[in-house]
């Protein structure tokens, strides 16, 4: 019986990493899921208000729409979902300390080649302030249309950059190029 037991113990052992990576697994599938949601539909609606209002518009929809999609997308989902950024625009995309770890993680790998359109991160973390959840971000690289308000400052329209002092005037958001990284969605559900 004695030698049975540290076989059993081991056994035990092997089922609840198997179990564990399993929800990891599964937790990041439904993470990809997630953080899928807002980018199509925010873009979908800032090439429809700039083909109604202008460039100038688009400012509105990232500074209005955006957080409500997000918002929306949060309250469906039962995940809690932003954007954020090292070189933030909102004050309120100011990234935490494991997002900021990640966004640099991100900015070193892109340094290094890959392709900002591939980057994540998903990980069971342990807080002290939200205990046990689950945290997943995706890269968030600039597109053509992101250059609008988000270009270099001699290529954006004077209607824009009156519309960013007045929104955001700390803004530090500007002089991207396509295919730079421009931040990540984040996303975060506490786990039992």
């Amino acid at each position: 019986m004695r030698q049975l037991r540290p076989l059993l113990l081991l056994a035990a052992a092997m089922l609840a990493a198997t179990t564990s990576a399993f929800a990891n697994e599964a937790l990041l599938s439904e993470a990809r899921t997630v953080a899928s949601m807002v980018p199509p539909k925010l873009l979908q609606v800032l090439t429809e208000e700039i083909a109604k209002g202008g460039p100038a518009s688009a400012v509105e929809v990232c500074n209005v729409k955006a957080p409500q999609m997000a918002k929306a997308a949060s309250e469906q989902t039962g995940w809690t979902i932003k954007r954020v950024s090292l070189q933030n625009r909102n004050p309120k995309a100011v990234p935490d300390a494991w997002e900021r770890a990640v966004l640099e993680d991100f900015d070193k790998r892109a340094a290094a080649g890959e392709s900002p359109a591939t980057l994540e991160k998903g990980e069971l973390i342990n807080s002290d302030a939200n205990g046990k959840e689950y945290r997943y971000m995706r890269a968030l690289p600039v597109g053509s249309i992101c250059l609008t308000c988000h270009g270099t400052a001699d290529k954006l329209n004077a209607d824009v950059k009156t519309k960013l002092q007045l929104l955001y005037p700390n803004d530090k958001a500007v002089g991207y190029t396509v295919g730079q990284l421009r931040g990540a969605m984040t996303i975060r559900k506490a786990q039992p």
